[in-house]
Order: structure tokens, then C-alpha cells, then sequence
């Protein structure tokens, strides 16, 4: 704890806080690392920051431990704490009655504080990546809890009690790679469960009780040892129906046993029944699959290519891109929900943003080859979507402007989601851009795409773009993630047969959506990378890239 030698230390983000009276304060990377390294903590005067309601520290490898002074913010709902090295966490954790967000992952905790069991409005638990070997009882009594991530600990058995009725909205359950030997009955208790994931364990029964869970849609046992085998190739094959089925099945036939029926070929008759049931309806399930065809560069020879420059190394230096066909934009409201879509992944797994950002064009308005450079703020110039053209500089200025109004507008304190992504080219001298052959920017990352190339109703091919100075897999799981959403969003539209408007939103002469087998799968073709010589540097996707596994989900090489 740092109280003796912050005066030795300064620490600007927490003057500006408590000056500006903010609600949000993220400390995070090398600089705040070492500041903690000489202190030997945190500062106690950010435990005076009593307006917080969002609290982020982050990536400081030196930060072991947090100090009983926690307890005096007690406005924060959420408290990010992911990527240090925390050994500990004090038990007054409790005292944030207004908590709904802990995140405490990739860090050493061997234990938690008893003290989460006494925050009521929890909603999303993180403790993923860390040296746990039990959870705390009590959880149930955090009824409102929506999402617990357990993963990549060395859990043996769950809580008794975290399969309560009183968890009525647990909808997310994620416990992969730990050593879990056991799945209660109870389970069947969790009326809101629609993903488990128990993969990675020491399992070696999943009980037929987990068939009764009624909204439960995504299960995942790959990895574990069961002494059923048939079951243990459907987890590692089948969709998710098909397994609930199965257990369904099994889970009547062991009522029966109970019951003491003793007429065995009527049970015969009813399974053998069940069987061909079960494979007409695994059948109807292997039609309807989302399916994903990849294009080979070869198979194109007028692929598009991107050369990236070499300056880009110290800017935003990790870019991957694909063309996509098929993506049927044009009935009802399928445009707008794929740009929610595209938003949604923005705030959550993008970080709003500052982790990674995409960017979607109209390929047929896209004039290869591309070049992914970098040009000085006063001389970028773009024309961003809905705007006139004008240089980065003006731009940056006008959209700190729109976000500080905002702000007073909403009466807000804290760091609005356009501030956290701003603030990525703060002090850099030169940035980000894709270019196409006629020299105009298309693209200007973080900040914005152009208006030249900007999708409509129209639009039949996509080029999708991804951009990040985190790591290049970082680009590839969030291009995957949206090219599975792409599938989602064209099945629903597929088999919803909305009408299709005019390039208008909803105005103008209306005809027949697309027929669903043609509008529903979606073809992806290869986009490679070069560097300035003309080397390659990466092609997405690849054969490593696409392949989690989805039931419902399938790509064709």
C-alpha cells in the first residue's frame, strides 16, 4: 500500500478525476505499471474518488494485491481488474453493494473473498484464468447474476447452492479447463440457463436432468471422459438439440427403472421409436446449418491484395481483410440489423473500440490494389460517413466537441465511449489509413470509414476489415466473430422471408425477399497481406482461422 510514498509519485489521471468530479478512471499498461512498481501499490488517494462508478486496472504485472480502502467507493458498479498479478482480494469487496460487474481475470488468485456472496446486484462474475480451486458458497444469494466465467482455473466441483431457483436469470455458465469430476442433478434448477460450457473437465456422467433446463441452447462437453460413448461422440459432434435429446431419452428410461416398469419391450418399441425420430430430426438440423464457403486466393485470379506500408508498425500495425458474398441486405430491416450487429461487437468484444474496430465497405465501390499507411493528421484527409470531407485533424476536433456536448446534454461525468477511442491517437504524429488505387482514404481506423464506400441496401459484396494494435489474432477472433454473426443474421433474414424495400429504408416499390437457399449461405474469399516487397504476410481466412466449434455452424474449405 502506497500511502508513504505517493507524494514521490504523480499521478495525473486520478487529479483530473477528482478535479472533473468523474464517474470512470482506467488505469492500464507500461506507464501505470511502473508507477505501481515504485510505490508498491496503488495511491490511496484513489480510494477517495467516491463518485466512481467504473473502475479499470489493467495490464500492471506489479499490482499483487488491493487495499481495505476499497470499501469507501461504494458507487462503483463496475470493477475491472484483469491482467495483473493480484494475489488477493480483501473480503470488504461485500461493502460495493451497487457492484454488477467484477471482472477479476488472468491474474494469480488462488482464492475468492466471501464477501461476493453479499453483492445483490451482481450481474456478470469474471474470474476466468486465475489459480482457483473453489468458489464461494453463497452465491445464491446474488440473484441477480446473469453471467459467471469460471474457465481456466483448477475448480474440482461447483458450490451446492449455485444451482438455486433463486438464480432465476443465470442465461451464461462458462467453466472450461478446470478439473470439475461432477455435474449436480440440480442443474436442471437454473431455469434461465442457455449456454454451458463444462469442456476441458474430468467428467464422466452428464446427469438427464440437464434436458429439463428449457432455455438452454448451447452446451459444450468436449473433453471429457464419459462412460457413456455414444454420448461422448455426440458432444464432440452433434448439435446441442440432438445431445438434449439423447439425455431426454436416457432420463425417462431411468424414471422408468425407478417406477419398476417391468414391460421391457414397450420400452423397447418407444426407444427404437425415439431413434428414428431422433435421426429424421438430426436430418432437418444437418439442413439447416449455416454454412460458410471459403474462396481460395487461387480461385480468384483478380483477387484484391493490401500492401502495408512499413510505418504502420508504430501506429496500428495488425490489419486483416475479406470479401464476403451473399449477405442479403436488402429485405425488411436486415441492413439495420447488421449494422446493430456490427455496433454490438464494437462495445463488447472490440472494447467500444479501443481493442479493435471494423470496418465494412461496398467491395463493388472498393478500387484495388490497397495500401494500409500512414499519413500526417493535417494532410489525411476523408470523407467520414454522413460528413463533408475535411482533414483527420478537423475531424478529431469536431468529434470531441459532439462528445463533450454530449456529455453535458446527458449530464454525465464520465469518459464517453468516443473519448476512450480518441484517446488511441493522442500524441502519435502520424495515422492510420487504407487507401485505394485512386489515392482516396477509405478507411480511417479507429475513427471512421468513408462515405465513398459505404454500404446500402444495394451493396452484394463486402470487404470487411479489421484493424488493431493489440496482435494479429486479435484482428482474426474478431473477424471470425463477425463473419459467424454474418451467418446468423442471413439465416434469420433467409427464413423470416421479410419484403424487400427500395435502397430508401422502408419507402419505394416492394418485391419478394430472395429465396432462402440461395440468400443463405454466405462465401468468404480470401484477402492477402503483403508487405512492400510484395511478401506475404497473412491471408484470411486460413485453415486455422473460422474453426471453433459451433453446432450449427459449418465451413467449407
Amino acid at each position: 500500500y502506497a500511502q508513504e510514498n505517493e507524494s514521490l509519485t504523480a499521478w495525473p489521471e486520478i487529479e483530473k478525476a477528482a478535479t472533473e468530479q468523474r464517474r470512470e478512471l482506467v488505469l492500464q499498461g507500461g506507464g501505470v505499471d511502473q508507477r505501481i512498481s515504485s510505490c508498491g501499490g496503488l495511491p490511496s488517494s484513489l480510494y477517495s474518488l467516491q463518485l466512481l462508478n467504473y473502475l479499470e486496472v489493467s495490464q500492471c504485472p506489479s499490482l499483487t494485491e488491493i487495499h481495505v480502502e476499497i470499501q469507501h467507493l461504494t458507487n462503483l458498479q463496475s470493477l475491472v481488474l484483469c491482467r495483473n498479478k493480484l494475489t488477493s482480494v480483501p473480503d470488504v469487496i461485500g461493502i460495493l453493494k451497487s457492484l454488477k460487474v467484477l471482472d477479476l481475470s488472468v491474474n494469480n488468485l488462488k482464492c475468492l473473498p466471501q464477501g461476493i456472496a453479499q453483492l445483490k446486484e451482481l450481474n456478470t462474475l469474471n474470474v476466468s484464468c486465475n489459480c482457483l480451486e473453489a468458489l464461494p458458497g453463497g452465491l445464491s444469494q446474488c440473484t441477480k447474476l446473469a453471467t459467471i466465467n469460471v474457465s481456466k482455473n483448477q475448480i474440482t466441483t461447483f458450490p451446492p447452492d449455485l444451482f438455486s431457483e433463486r438464480l432465476d436469470l443465470l442465461s451464461t455458465l462458462v467453466a472450461s479447463d478446470n478439473s470439475i469430476h461432477e455435474l449436480s442433478r440440480e442443474i436442471c434448477k437454473l431455469s434461465a440457463l442457455k449456454v454451458l460450457d463444462v469442456s476441458n473437465n474430468k467428467l464422466s456422467e452428464i446427469p438427464s436432468d440437464l434436458s429439463d433446463c428449457p432455455k438452454l441452447k448451447e452446451i459444450n462437453f468436449k473433453g471429457n471422459k464419459l462412460g457413456d460413448k455414444r454420448l461422448e461422440k455426440m458432444v464432440n459432434g452433434c448439435q446441442t438439440k440432438s445431445i438434449l435429446e439423447y439425455l431426454r431419452g436416457k432420463g425417462r428410461g431411468r424414471r422408468d427403472e425407478e417406477g419398476g416398469d417391468s414391460d421391457k419391450k414397450k420400452r423397447q418399441q418407444q426407444q427404437k421409436k425415439r431413434g428414428k425420430a431422433r435421426e429424421e430430426k438430426d436430418e432437418v438440423e444437418e439442413l439447416n446449418k449455416m454454412v460458410v464457403r471459403v474462396l481460395h486466393v487461387s480461385e480468384a485470379p483478380t483477387a484484391l491484395t493490401v500492401k502495408v506500408n512499413a510505418e504502420v508498425k508504430d501506429v496500428r500495425p495488425y490489419l486483416v481483410c475479406c470479401l464476403v458474398r451473399g449477405m442479403s441486405l436488402k429485405p425488411g430491416n436486415a441492413l439495420k440489423r447488421f449494422l446493430m450487429a456490427q455496433t454490438k461487437l464494437h462495445d463488447d468484444l472490440c472494447g467500444r473500440r479501443t481493442i479493435a474496430t471494423i470496418a465494412t465497405h461496398d467491395a463493388q465501390l472498393v478500387k484495388g490494389p490497397l495500401v494500409y499507411d500512414v499519413r500526417p493528421p493535417t494532410r489525411l484527409k476523408v470523407v467520414p460517413l454522413g460528413r463533408r470531407e475535411m482533414t483527420a485533424v478537423e475531424l478529431i476536433r469536431q468529434l470531441h466537441l459532439e462528445a463533450d456536448e454530449l456529455r453535458k446534454q446527458k449530464k454525465r461525468q464520465n469518459v464517453t465511449g468516443l473519448h476512450k477511442y480518441l484517446q488511441l491517437l493522442e500524441g502519435k504524429s502520424v495515422y492510420p489509413c487504407l487507401v485505394d488505387a485512386d489515392g482516396d482514404v477509405i478507411s480511417f481506423p479507429p475513427i471512421t470509414n468513408s462515405e465513398k464506400t459505404k454500404i446500402k441496401k444495394t451493396t452484394t459484396e463486402l470487404l470487411i476489415e479489421v484493424t488493431s494494435s493489440t496482435s494479429l489474432q486479435t484482428c482474426k477472433d474478431v473477424m471470425d466473430a463477425m463473419i459467424i454473426k454474418m451467418a446468423e443474421l442471413n439465416k434469420f433474414t433467409a427464413e423470416h422471408q421479410e419484403e424487400a424495400g427500395s435502397d430508401g429504408e422502408e419507402d419505394g416499390a416492394q418485391q419478394p425477399a430472395a429465396d432462402a437457399e440461395t440468400s443463405s449461405q454466405l462465401i468468404v474469399q480470401q484477402v492477402r497481406t503483403v508487405d512492400q516487397d510484395g511478401n506475404l504476410k497473412v491471408v484470411y481466412p486460413s485453415k486455422t482461422d473460422l474453426s471453433k466449434e459451433f453446432s450449427n455452424f459449418t465451413v467449407i474449405w
